[in-house]
């Protein structure tokens, strides 16, 4: 065996934390983590949210975000502990030995520089390549990450590309300056499945091709399954379990890590449909400005009182761009929404406070749906003082019963969103929707940036209020595991349109349109060899086409 080009040893980190009304004080968030990765080598990181997957990440690269400090133990990389290293060492091992692929490209590109300086620039500032040589590098990444048009999307800016493509550039971005080590940190968990599979792919084979190791961070346990040599899992900042990857998945000896491997757990009966639906989507078309094609193209789908309809598709069908024309925000150029019985104003401002309080919406990233400087009771009450003019006592009392509803408590009511974890904002954000008392609500991708067991809970808390609060839900995903779990009707949507609709039964019944063949088929399953076996499959389909 290789010397380890990363070797962790007995890793401490800790933070400050200021509880409302008490003293500022140290924390330990990471006790003591041990582990070895050699060259060409991956290394998945799980655990559910504030496991302390992603601080460790960081740490190989001698940071600590957010007021996180390293308070003990070794980082060795290429045989030199870099915890020990100069300012000017960790600056010139950053973006050159080690990089990193943040989960939200996103919020992580320069929206005012184009896509490729920003790819080629720590490569070129590093000195490992010159500018001409660091845009061909980049020209071939691109084409190996599946982007399309390879030689010239480098030209355009971040928001010109969807999300998915951004993701696929910032990992392109991690791979130009030919790093020793590169942190993976939720990389796929914003793609659809059929994206992710193409973008797996061509990180497996970019580490087999350049010997590059990784740290590979996700919740997603069948994700790390397909491109990880060893699995470490993590809990509330302890190792739970360290093995490789075949022992993880098929022998599990902690019950924690038995509890990952066996979760989505959910059953849910699909319910007949009402006579009247609550929600009549009528041949919408709309595009957005700017633009010279309809980005929805004559969509017709409905939304029965007490249901949920998900809606899945692939980056850039056109699931969000539904949601922004059903809530106003993107007045549709053709077609009518029908919902409680009355048409709805195409446009935003033309809707009453009765409309808005009806329908709700629930959004993937709680952290910026929510005012950090407002306490939970605040942003909770918000919408009880707005629709209802409820104040006082009366309120105070309705917000507790909203937190008991969400399972979090009285407890939670003084505390801001950056003393919760991921799954406790997201809560917050549905009581904020419930205190409207909803005839519908949007929920986008809600459980996307959550690891399976906070995702699961999320799950069953929606199921059971829609049971009491008899609250109809569209569910836009690109989870078909969460799909199987929730809905009761389902619409498939491609490049725009409606390629498939109906009830849960019917439409993942056989037989399949090739979209929605494909879509299912790209579900990640707890297998090890998974992944190649359906690149594989595709590319037979490929030749024999």
């Amino acid at each position: 065996m290789s010397d380890p080009l990363l070797k962790v040893r007995d890793l401490k980190i800790g933070a400050t934390v200021y509880p409302p009304g008490e003293k500022p004080h140290d924390i330990e968030i990471v006790h003591g983590v041990s582990f070895d990765l050699a060259p060409g080598k991956v290394l998945g990181l799980i655990g559910e949210s504030g496991a302390g997957k992603s601080t460790i990440g960081l740490a190989s690269m001698a940071y600590g975000r957010g007021g996180v400090k390293i308070t003990g133990g070794e980082v060795w990389v290429n045989g030199r502990d870099i915890l020990k290293s100069s300012v000017r060492d960790i600056r010139n091992l950053r973006g050159a030995e080690v990089t990193y692929v943040s989960q939200s490209a996103a919020a992580s590109f320069n929206p005012a520089k184009k896509i490729m300086d920003q790819v080629v620039e720590a490569a070129v500032e590093q000195k490992k390549f010159s500018r001409k040589e660091a845009e061909e590098r980049a020209r071939t990444l691109f084409a190996k990450l599946g982007l399309p048009d390879p030689d010239n999307i480098g030209k355009r800016f971040p928001h010109q590309v969807s999300g998915g493509q951004l993701q696929r550039c910032m990992t392109a971005l991690a791979l130009c300056p030919e790093p020793d080590l590169v942190v993976f940190d939720e990389p796929t968990t914003a793609l659809d499945v059929t994206t992710q599979i193409d973008v797996l792919m061509a990180i497996k084979e970019a580490i087999r091709d350049t010997g590059v190791a990784a740290l590979y961070i996700t919740h997603d346990l069948a994700v790390v399954a397909q491109v990880s040599d060893d699995i470490m899992v993590l809990r509330m900042g302890d190792m739970v379990e360290y093995a490789h990857t075949d022992q993880i998945i098929n022998s599990p000896k902690e019950e924690y890590t038995q509890a990952l491997v066996s979760v989505r757990s959910i059953e849910h009966e699909e319910k007949n449909p009402t006579p009247e639906p609550v929600l009549s989507v009528k041949n919408i078309t709309a595009r957005y400005k700017g633009l010279n094609f309809d980005v929805l193209k004559n969509v017709t789908v409905d939304l029965h009182p007490g249901q949920t309809l998900a809606v899945v598709g692939e980056s850039g069908s056109g699931k969000s761009t539904l949601a922004r024309v059903i809530t106003g925000l993107l007045p549709p150029s053709d077609g009518q929404i029908d919902f409680a019985g009355r048409t709805l104003s195409r446009d935003l401002a033309g809707r009453t406070r009765e409309d808005l309080r009806e329908l709700q919406m629930i959004y993937q990233m709680a952290d910026v749906a929510m005012n950090p400087r407002q306490t939970v009771g605040t942003i909770i009450g918000r919408p009880l003082e707005f629709y209802f003019n409820i104040r006082g006592s009366e309120k105070r009392k309705r917000i507790i019963d909203l937190l008991d509803e969400i399972e979090l408590g009285e407890k939670f009511m003084d505390r801001y969103p950056a003393e919760l974890s991921g799954g406790q904002k997201q809560r917050v954000c549905i009581a904020r929707s419930l205190a409207a008392k909803p005839k519908m609500i949007i929920c986008d991708e809600v459980t996307s940036a959550l690891d399976p067991l906070v995702a699961d809970g999320i799950l069953k808390l929606l199921l059971d209020l829609q049971k009491i609060e008899d609250v109809a839900y569209l569910f836009i995903t690109h989870d078909l595991a969460t799909v199987r779990a929730i809905s009761d009707s389902i619409a498939v949507m491609y490049q725009g349109k409606v390629q498939r609709y109906g009830s849960k039964s019917e439409v993942l019944s056989p037989p399949f349109d090739d979209y929605t063949d494909l879509l299912l088929s790209s579900v990640p399953e707890m297998k090890l060899g998974w992944l190649e076996e359906v690149v594989a499959h595709r590319k037979m389909e490929s030749a024999g086409n």
